[in-house]
């Protein structure tokens, strides 16, 4: 995270937090575009040799003008809905770095994905195959698919953002990989460009990767097709405390070097969380400070309807004040949001540093899966969104009005 202080006061690269909250109300989310350029940069930087195709998690944040930015410097993006895929294009991200994944999809979303000739569909299921011939058969088109392989790795991260094990609703399991590549000719409006791969999210290890790619590398020699891409998908987690492990991106990149010249493919990544997620804070406000027995309840203007991962995966977020009193207080205080539910919790903590109602906090690293899960829950609106970009600040989504919501 690029959140410095300056003396007592807590700036974004160079920007005071304090400045900006003076004509912004909280809470609000902020981003750095230096560390997402920064981001980008390095994880195309170790995978310079196999040149793949970097297409950004649109569901990580789909704010258009961060995805716009990231197109700039050369991203594609990975949608899952028709939202996603709308945004993408008016972000200017071309159809031919596009892939469109999920297991959902609709006929809508098919029809317009087809029409706009994105490099790829990645379907899930036979059924889903057979729908999108009908569709391009109509429409008088040959579609270029991708076919989602659920290896039965175990990514050995949170349940709940594990997708490549065999209980995992996502993909197809080997056979039924097999049985579909073999009887795939007989869509005639079809052509299977690539084989997908995606087994979950937050992986700070190698050995799933090096497993997958090993299942992978089996199957697509069974196959018989020369596959054109080989999407590995994303999931490259972050630490988000300072003791937390780090992916080691450089080892993985010399496995997937090995892969590519084994079967001369085309590689794409998917990534989301390793792009933006140190690249945003949320800013808010201290509304209330609540003695209760052993706890002291530090009780902000955001709740878990602006940043609900710590009450959907029980996961902490680091939180640190904009203006650093020199003063510690001690005990036990727990920062808790204004929603009606006893998980709108944030994060505990023994001895912090002092603070007073109506001071101002930031909560770290919340850039991927911050302001794209937030909701209207309790009938609040959707907060405001900031970029600051060499040294400016702007306004890249206004905080919705309640007049919108009733």
């Amino acid at each position: 995270m690029t959140l410095i202080y300056k003396g007592q006061n807590l700036f974004l690269d160079s920007t005071s937090i304090n400045s900006i909250a003076k004509n912004n109300q909280t809470p609000f989310y902020i981003y750095s575009y230096k560390k997402i350029r920064d981001n980008f940069s390095i994880f195309s930087n170790y995978f310079k040799k196999t040149n793949p195709l970097v297409c950004f998690s649109v569901k990580s944040n789909s704010n258009i003008s961060l995805i716009s930015e990231l197109g700039k410097l050369g991203s594609g993006a990975d949608v899952v809905s028709e939202g996603e895929l709308l945004k993408a294009l008016k972000a200017k991200i071309r159809p031919n770095k596009i892939v469109f994944s999920g297991i959902g999809k609709t006929k809508n979303e098919l029809q317009l994905a087809i029409k706009k000739n994105i490099l790829l569909i990645n379907i899930e299921s036979e059924s889903e195959a057979k729908l999108i011939n009908k569709i391009s058969k109509k429409l008088k088109k040959i579609t270029s698919i991708g076919i989602r392989l659920n290896p039965g790795v175990d990514a050995n991260t949170l349940s709940k953002i594990s997708t490549g094990r065999t209980d995992s609703k996502f993909g197809l399991p080997k056979s039924n990989f097999l049985k579909l590549c073999r009887n795939i000719e007989k869509l005639k409006n079809l052509r299977i460009k690539a084989i997908s791969v995606h087994i979950g999210s937050q992986i700070t290890s190698v050995a799933p990767y090096r497993k997958t790619l090993n299942v992978l590398y089996k199957l697509i020699k069974l196959s018989k097709i020369n596959f054109k891409y080989i999407d590995l998908g994303g999931g490259f987690g972050i630490p988000y405390k300072k003791k937390e492990k780090k992916i080691n991106l450089k080892n993985y990149s010399t496995l997937v070097e090995k892969f590519q010249k084994k079967l001369n493919c085309k590689v794409i990544f998917e990534p989301g969380r390793f792009i933006v997620g140190n690249a945003g804070a949320l800013i808010s406000k201290i509304v209330f400070i609540k003695n209760s027995g052993k706890t002291k309840f530090i009780i902000l203007d955001a709740g878990m309807n602006d940043f609900v991962r710590p009450a959907l995966y029980d996961v902490k977020h680091d939180i640190i004040p904009v203006l650093k009193s020199k003063r510690k207080a001690k005990g036990n205080i727990e920062f808790v949001g204004p929603i009606c539910e006893s998980t709108d919790t944030f994060v505990k903590y023994k001895n912090f540093f002092s603070l007073n109602e109506n001071d101002l906090v930031a909560i770290t690293n919340v850039g991927a899966y911050g302001s794209s899960l937030s909701s209207n829950y309790n009938s609040r609106p959707l907060v405001a969104e900031i970029l600051i970009k060499s040294g400016k600040t702007k306004i890249i989504r206004k905080r919705q009005k309640i007049s919108a919501i009733i």
